[in-house]
Order: structure tokens, then C-alpha cells, then sequence
């Protein structure tokens, strides 16, 4: 056996795992709830620091879960030099485009590094951030080389794929099953132990490329049957047709049918980003993906429809969007999480506001915008309530918390703008978009 498989047929091992977000944070959890001893790395300290206090970060992980597993062993910190402590390593970093929709591998690289400075015999590494296929063999193995050691004989090197679902009360960690692609036999064998400890069902496939083709497909599956849902929508709209009581009537048939729902735009770490890491390596080979990018495009584009269809709500009124007070309701990109990266609602702000009308937001998950990438918003949340309600000109329904009321918000609002079909039946006062 080769010196990382030993290591990790041990059925107590250390785990490192980089980057503590909506991926890392629960994986370190699981594995320390498992007796694993775990140590969580991440470049933010204000995140190292709450989670030694035993606080979370993350809405639906409650603080109780930090405090059993800092119990168990866990910690975080941000000095990369314990990375060398650890039997395996797991990276679980962004994976953005660049300005010109060009995969940015920029997280992955430097976590890399920080692993080769101090990879010593014995270790395992896995990748688990989605990423075009090859990124592990031809991107990790170079740097993790560079220093002398061989992958498949010194240390191990797979490919796993998160397949978080943020808020999904169903399926978590533990319980959704995990690929593993490895360079070689032996590192498969190493990361079916890995994952084994804290995965109920653990699914080898015959490489890394498999396994990174694999969640791509996923995603794209999913981008593009809601691009098709998407451009229904238009088509229901235009016919006077609800699209939500046509997808649900299709639903009704038990087999060939899977139901895809309509909205503002795609948001999220994944679904709008990861199809763009598959048709930039595509064009390596001379292959042009023109049903992956039309979808993209079609849902690229929803966030100006529910704008313009904003627009035409306020004009059936005799108003007009510059000067008008709008009220969105939900700025995270999915229903009850605190999640905003990608969000189309974000979108739907910088449009309305770049149109001269005045934007405020309600969502009960995020009291306040954080500065991001793309700017800095000082918009605080206003109070779910009648009188929110009835103070703006019309409510735009970007995000279908569970906490939003459907009758307080048609019985109190001028006028809404549904984009989640979260109203559903005969409102006078209610536009979908």
C-alpha cells in the first residue's frame, strides 16, 4: 500500500479542510461530529475568529453545532503552515469567472501553493470545487509536484464534488451521495476511506475528469432546463397563461417529466457560473456548446424582463419607475438561506435604481448588504409588515422566503410584481414577471 492509504485507512485521522463557507463549514462539521479531528482553514480571519467563539456564520447551521464540534476536536485558524499536520487535505474554494466569463482558478491556485509548501509523504489532497475537466491533473498535480513528490506514490490527489443544497431541510452532508474520481487506483482507494467516515453512499468513478464532467453535467442540467422553463414563462405570459399551474399540471406525470420553476434570474455559487467552465474548455477541442450558452443567455437576460415588466405594472397605474418607491422582497438568490452571491436580486436593484426609482428590500435572513465584488450596497432590511407594505409604490417578489405572508402581502400592497408565483389565483393588484 502506498504511505497515504495506510494514513488513511486509520479510522481516526486529522482533517484539513481550506475555505470554511456554504461547502467547507458543513464538511469540517460532519467529520468532527464523526470523531474525526478536524482543523478548518481560511484566509478571513473575522470567520476564524466566530467560529472559536463558537458563533455561525451561516444561518441554517445553528451555533449549538459549533460548540459540539469545537468539543470534538475542531478548530479554525488562518495559519496555512498546519496544513503539514494533516492526513487530508480537502479544498473547497470559490470558483468564479473572470470579467470576460473565463474560468478564474485563482482561489484553487493559491490554496494549492499553500499545500505544496509544506506536503510531505502521506497525504491525501482532494479537490471538491466544481471546475472544467482537467483542473485536477493538468493545474493541482503540477504545483503539488513541484517540490519533488509524486502524485499516486507519495501523496494522493482526487477529484470530489460538493453537492451542497443550501436550506435543503431533506437531503445534507451526510446523506447525498459523494463522486470521487482519483489519479489513480490507489488515490481512489484513499479517498473512498476519506469520504466513507462522514458519507453514507460514496460513488467511485474511473478518474478525476469523470468526476469534474459529472457535476458539471449537474449544473448544467439544471441551467438549462430552467432557461427552457424561463423562456415558457415569456411565451404563458404573452397567452395569459399561469406557468406555475402548467408546471405543476406537467408534474403530474410520473415519469419523463422533472419540474423546473421560472424566476428573476439564476443565482448561486454554481448553476449561473459552472456552464461557462465547460464551454471555455470546449472551445479547446473546437467545440462550440450553443445550447449550453443560449440557455445562459435566456436567463441572463430575466432579470430586465421583471424590470420591464415592472415598468409596465406602474404605467397601467399612471405612474412612472423614475421616482417610484420600490420594495423587494427577498434579496438572497434561494428561498430561506442567507446566501446573496450571483443573486438576481442584486440585479434587479443596480436596474431599478439605474432607472431613477428609489429601491428598498425586505429579506429576514440578511439584515443587512455586505460589501461585495460588485460594489457596496448601505441598504439595511426594512421589517416584513402591512405598513412596509403599504408604503411603496409597487413590491417586487424576488425571493419566496417561507416567512413571506402571500395574503398580508396581496391585502397590503398597491401593487406587486410576482416572480415566484409565490401569489397565486386572481389578484387585481398582482403582476407576474
Amino acid at each position: 500500500m502506498t504511505p497515504f492509504e495506510t494514513a488513511l485507512a486509520s479510522p481516526n485521522i486529522h482533517v484539513g479542510v481550506i475555505g470554511l463557507g456554504y461547502v467547507g463549514l458543513p464538511l469540517a462539521l460532519r467529520f468532527a461530529e464523526k470523531g474525526q479531528r478536524v482543523t478548518g482553514f481560511d484566509v478571513d480571519p473575522a470567520k476564524a475568529e466566530k467560529l472559536r467563539r463558537g458563533e455561525s456564520y451561516i444561518n441554517y447551521i445553528p451555533a449549538e453545532t459549533i460548540t459540539q464540534a469545537l468539543a470534538a476536536g475542531f478548530s479554525a485558524t488562518t495559519d496555512f503552515t498546519k496544513l503539514a499536520e494533516c492526513d487530508a487535505l480537502i479544498i473547497c474554494v470559490p470558483t468564479p469567472l473572470g470579467k470576460h466569463r473565463e474560468p478564474d482558478l485563482s482561489y484553487v491556485e493559491r490554496s494549492t501553493e499553500a499545500i505544496a509548501r509544506v506536503l510531505r509523504p502521506g497525504q491525501l489532497v482532494s479537490l471538491e470545487s466544481t471546475t472544467y475537466p482537467g483542473t485536477t491533473d493538468e493545474v493541482l498535480r503540477p504545483l503539488l509536484e513541484a517540490g519533488g513528490l509524486k502524485a499516486g506514490v507519495d501523496f494522493g490527489l482526487v477529484f470530489s464534488p460538493e453537492r451542497q443544497d443550501p436550506g435543503n431541510a431533506r437531503y445534507g452532508t451526510h446523506n447525498i451521495p459523494k463522486l470521487v474520481g482519483g489519479l489513480t487506483p490507489a488515490c481512489l482507494a484513499a479517498g473512498v476511506a476519506l469520504y466513507s467516515k462522514v458519507i453514507d453512499q460514496v460513488v467511485p468513478v474511473s478518474s478525476t475528469r469523470v468526476a469534474e464532467m459529472a457535476k458539471l453535467l449537474e449544473n448544467i442540467h439544471r441551467a438549462v432546463n430552467i432557461g427552457l422553463v424561463n423562456e415558457m414563462k415569456l411565451v404563458a405570459e404573452r397567452m395569459g397563461i399561469d406557468i406555475f399551474e402548467v408546471i405543476d399540471a406537467a408534474a403530474t406525470k410520473p415519469f419523463g417529466f422533472t419540474a423546473y420553476y421560472p424566476g428573476p434570474g439564476l443565482g448561486g455559487h454554481c448553476i449561473p457560473i459552472d456552464p461557462f467552465y465547460l464551454t471555455w474548455k470546449a472551445r479547446e477541442y473546437g467545440v462550440h456548446t450553443r445550447f449550453i450558452e443560449l440557455a445562459g443567455e435566456i436567463n441572463h437576460s430575466m432579470p430586465e424582463y421583471v424590470i420591464t415588466r415592472t415598468i409596465e405594472a406602474l404605467n397601467a397605474q399612471g405612474k412612472a419607475l423614475k421616482g417610484a418607491h420600490i420594495l423587494l422582497l427577498g434579496i438572497a438568490y434561494k428561498k430561506d438561506v442567507d446566501d446573496l452571491r450571483e443573486s438576481p436580486a442584486l440585479e434587479l436593484l443596480d436596474g431599478f435604481e439605474a432607472r431613477g426609482a428609489t429601491v428598498s428590500y425586505c429579506d429576514p435572513h440578511i439584515p443587512q448588504i455586505p460589501p461585495l465584488r460588485r460594489g457596496r450596497y448601505a441598504q439595511t432590511a426594512l421589517p416584513f409588515t402591512a405598513a412596509t407594505l403599504a408604503n411603496c409604490d409597487v413590491a417586487v417578489i424576488a425571493t419566496a422566503h417561507s416567512l413571506f405572508d402571500p395574503g398580508l402581502i396581496a391585502a397590503s400592497a398597491r401593487l406587486v410584481v410576482d416572480t415566484r408565483g409565490l401569489l397565486r389565483g386572481q389578484h387585481d393588484n398582482v403582476w407576474r414577471a
